[in-house]
């Protein structure tokens, strides 16, 4: 019985190693082109349009692998989304009226994890599918807009270039299929482009 248990521990210590040795975890950084899409913002009775902002994301990746040809992808990822906003006033002058242009930046920073199915399209390319949680962690306005919610949720799809063994490109888009606000119809959106290195 006891060589039985010994055995045993030997085989699933084995299978945590063998694991161990499949699993790949990383670093990645890169680029957001970032908007907020859905309704325009009104503030004092003043309607803002928003326009795409550019922001960054990094932390941390890891893979493991189901087969050949598709493996699963989570990621924990800081990231910062949001949108410039802007609105057309009036300024009289003495030769008469012109035009000026108000305003102001909304960024949101949230911790990210999206959970991507990586489906190996051949050496060197994948297509990565996926959901996304998103918890707010800043919300840095120059004007106060609308109660941000804490929890944002949305898709991710993606192409993934393997440039060496560790080395990677990613390039993703992130749909909210959740609205930021308790007040506004408005979603996140953003295209992502990173690098990044599994060790």
């Amino acid at each position: 019985m006891k060589k039985n248990r010994i055995t045993i521990c030997l085989i699933l210590l084995a299978s945590i190693a063998t694991q161990a040795q499949i699993v790949k975890f990383g670093i990645k950084g890169g680029f957001n082109y970032a908007n907020q899409t859905g309704t325009d913002i009104t503030v004092n009775s003043t309607t803002y349009k928003s326009e795409a902002i550019t922001n960054y994301h990094f932390g941390l990746v890891a893979e493991f692998p189901l087969g050949n040809t598709l493996a699963i992808q989570p990621e924990l990822l800081y990231s910062t989304v949001g949108a410039n906003y802007k609105q057309s006033g009036m300024m009289l002058y003495y030769a008469g009226t012109s035009s000026i242009i108000t305003d102001f930046n909304n960024k949101l920073g949230y911790i990210t994890i999206p959970v991507l199915a990586k489906i190996n399209l051949s050496k060197t390319f994948s297509l990565d599918l996926g959901p996304q949680a998103s918890f707010l962690l800043s919300n840095k306005n120059d004007v106060s807009i609308n109660d941000t919610k804490s929890f944002d949720f949305g898709a991710a799809a993606g192409l993934g270039i393997k440039i060496t063994k560790g080395i990677f490109l990613q390039g993703r888009y992130v749909v909210g299929l959740s609205e930021v606000s308790t007040n506004a119809k408005t979603k996140n959106s953003v295209l992502q482009v990173s690098a990044g290195f599994f060790f």
